[in-house]
């Protein structure tokens, strides 16, 4: 028996995304800081890979604060 049932979505709250995302920002900076004191630890392999990593945090900090601007954007245009 099939049960039959009404699925209905989610309405779309982005009133906080800009919060979220400016967090997000700060965690990652935390990160890479975190990260660049514990390269004084490591060899140099382990410090090529935290290098590495921290260089996408850091694309990753670029893509939040454009998504940032969007949402502001969105925000001061009356969506909520």
């Amino acid at each position: 028996m099939a049960e039959n049932r009404q699925h209905r979505a989610n309405p779309d709250d982005r009133s906080d995304n800009v919060e979220k995302l400016q967090s997000m920002v700060q965690n990652t900076i935390e990160n890479i800081e975190e990260a660049h004191e514990s390269m004084q630890f490591a060899g140099p392999e382990e410090r090529e890979q935290i290098e590495a990593k921290n260089h996408r945090r850091e694309e990753s900090i670029a893509a939040f604060r454009s998504e940032i601007k969007d949402e502001a954007g969105s925000r001061e245009n009356g969506f909520q």
